[in-house]
């Protein structure tokens, strides 16, 4: 008698057949989505800029620095990573400005040495390749340096104009985004937030002077923290949003990315 083959099981067969359709259909594995990019920033970025100096005494970039406010020109000085104090001067359109500048201060006996930093230079300008977030940690890196340092932004309100905003202008410029002058304008130019939206690197703001105007900025931390220019003649300094005297002023948060 001829054997007769037996039949497979429904489930084998149902398998196969949901095998079969899967490859017909084409169906590919999951890739996992790539990741937002950072959102354009709200400020213009900084171009061209003059670097001179690496003075170890603060006092001496401050004479520098106000050496230039009087002529007119846009300057202001910082601590680097190394610990020097530095000055940068203007935002120029091209290299060939910036050159062109630094040589007429140059022959004015304002500096001697003198660097050009590029676009490429900021972290900003680094092709891309930070993430909103790592570009937050770079304004918070920036702005730690200055713990400690004497307020003092070369000539104050009467040359420069600058008022405690010189800090988050300063902060902001290092890592290549160009902040208004003063605290109030810098209000004008942010994003409002809402409670809860605060993150690293934006700006809060008080009326330390009474009423709801606009007196006094600084750079948000986390955690409630906030790093700021208390006064002129005081050292930068690291506060809380939770102290009572900046809770009663505090006025709000702006976002510049």
């Amino acid at each position: 008698m001829a054997h007769r083959p037996g039949r497979r099981p429904a489930a084998a067969l149902a398998a196969a057949l949901l095998w079969l359709l899967a490859g017909c259909a084409g169906v590919a594995p999951s890739r996992p989505e790539a990741p937002a990019p950072r959102p354009r920033p709200a400020l213009p970025a900084l171009r061209y800029t003059i670097q001179v100096g690496a003075f170890l005494h603060i006092d001496n970039a401050v004479r520098l620095t106000e050496r230039l406010l009087a002529e007119r020109l846009a300057a202001y000085h910082f601590i680097d990573e190394s610990g020097f104090y530095k000055v940068r001067i203007g935002n120029f359109p091209s290299r060939e400005d910036a050159v062109a500048a630094a040589g007429r201060l140059q022959r004015k006996r304002l500096i001697e040495d003198f660097f050009i930093v590029a676009p490429e230079d900021y972290p900003l300008g680094r092709d891309g390749a930070l993430s909103e977030e790592q570009f937050r940690t770079e304004l918070i890196r920036t702005a730690q340096r200055f713990i400690g340092v004497p307020y003092r932004w070369g000539g104050d309100s009467t040359v420069s104009g600058f008022d405690c905003s010189g800090l988050t202008r300063v902060v902001y410029g290092l890592n290549g985004l160009e902040l208004p002058r003063t605290s109030g304008e810098q209000w004008q130019a942010g994003r409002p937030l809402k409670p809860g939206e605060l993150r690293r690197g934006d700006l809060v703001f008080f009326a330390t002077r009474g009423g709801s105007r606009v007196s006094h900025v600084g750079i948000y931390l986390g955690k409630d923290d906030f790093l700021h220019a208390p006064r002129p003649g005081s050292r930068i300094r690291v506060d809380s949003l939770e102290d009572d005297y900046y809770r009663r002023r505090y006025l709000g948060a702006r976002t510049y990315l």
